[in-house]
């Protein structure tokens, strides 16, 4: 814009209202311009220079476009550009009031301390946890070995017992074989009390019937 002696306000390109259509008209004006001028100048050319009167234009016609892309995207830079410095005042403002603010140092160094003690009580609570858990754990095996050497010691007593004859096995076994032979006789005799009685019933029957 410098070089084409074109004023443009750049307040207003940031803006992006209708305001900076009206500034970047002033550029696209002059390009236009200079385009419809060349064309004319262009048209009284020979025959012979019609194909590089085509060539120019288009790269005119391209750069154009270039430039209107460039105006787009200005614009819209300038729009996010515009709502910054829109924020700066009260940007400035607390960066000023941050810088003027006295740094407290033995303030921030309390905080700090009461910050790391917390941390090294918490530290030692894990500590002390992770302790008891491994004295826990010390007590929880020892238990188990001794439960375990009882139980040993419980299956080499019932081993013994098993192995070793009673003293008073061979009675038990005499009078053990006295009662079975007793109690054969007993099957036999009640058998036979069981027949005898049959018997007589049926005599009886016998002897009743006869009667009637």
């Amino acid at each position: 814009a410098t070089k084409a002696h074109i004023k443009l306000n750049t307040k207003r390109l940031y803006q992006a209202d209708g305001y900076a259509v009206k500034e970047l008209l002033k550029v696209t004006s002059v390009l236009y311009g200079a385009m419809n001028t060349q064309g004319g100048e262009r048209a009284d050319l020979p025959e012979e220079d019609s194909t590089k009167f085509k060539f120019d234009l288009g790269s005119k016609i391209a750069d154009l476009k270039a430039a209107r892309q460039l105006a787009s995207e200005i614009t819209s830079k300038g729009a996010v550009l515009y709502d910054l410095l829109g924020k700066e005042v009260e940007l400035r403002e607390a960066r000023t009031e941050s810088i003027a603010r006295p740094l407290e140092i033995n303030e921030a160094e309390k905080v700090m301390k009461i910050a790391i003690s917390s941390v090294l009580e918490e530290v030692q609570k894990t500590k002390d946890t992770l302790n008891n858990v491994a004295l826990d754990e010390a007590n929880l095996e020892a238990k188990i070995e001794k439960r375990k050497l009882e139980l040993e010691r419980s299956q080499k007593r019932l081993q013994t017992l098993q192995s070793v004859r009673p003293a008073f096995m061979d009675e038990y076994e005499k009078i053990e074989k006295q009662l079975q032979k007793q109690y054969s006789t007993y099957l036999e005799k009640f058998r036979n009390l069981t027949y005898m009685e049959q018997l007589l019933d049926d005599q009886r029957r016998t002897e009743q019937e006869m009667f009637e």
